[in-house]
């Protein structure tokens, strides 16, 4: 079955961090450029971050600027998000995907390039 698998998220303080990790079974990660997803209630999903296939290019969400990072290990086949500074409009449910048309995807990718969406993980972030 080909899918993602998002862990890690969790209740967090504002000014606290989190790390998510997403996992994928049926398909390896090295021929796809993936991005996070996130998606808070009653707002539509908008991108977080993307990375291209080999991990060399990233780009970001305007709001995930100089607070997240998004790597990828293609040896574990998982793609990571690292959150700092959350505050709570970080609060959503983050997903990732990959991209089946570019191995190097940026932010004005469009949503309907991505597949393989997981079920997401929760970030809540409150004090």
């Amino acid at each position: 079955q080909v899918q993602f698998v998002e862990s890690g998220g969790g209740l967090v303080q504002p000014g606290g961090s989190l790390s998510l990790s997403c996992s994928a079974s049926g398909f390896f990660l090295q021929y796809y450029g993936i991005g996070w997803f996130r998606q808070a209630p009653g707002k539509e999903r908008e991108g977080v971050a993307c990375i291209s296939s080999n991990g060399g290019s990233t780009d970001y969400a305007d709001s995930a600027k100089g607070r997240f990072t998004i790597s990828i290990d293609n040896a574990k086949n998982t793609v990571y998000l690292q959150m700092n500074n959350l505050t709570p409009e970080d609060t959503a449910v983050y997903y990732c995907a990959a991209n089946l048309m570019r191995t190097r995807p940026t932010m004005a990718s469009p949503q309907h390039e991505y597949a393989y969406w997981g079920q997401g993980t929760q970030v809540t972030v409150s004090s």
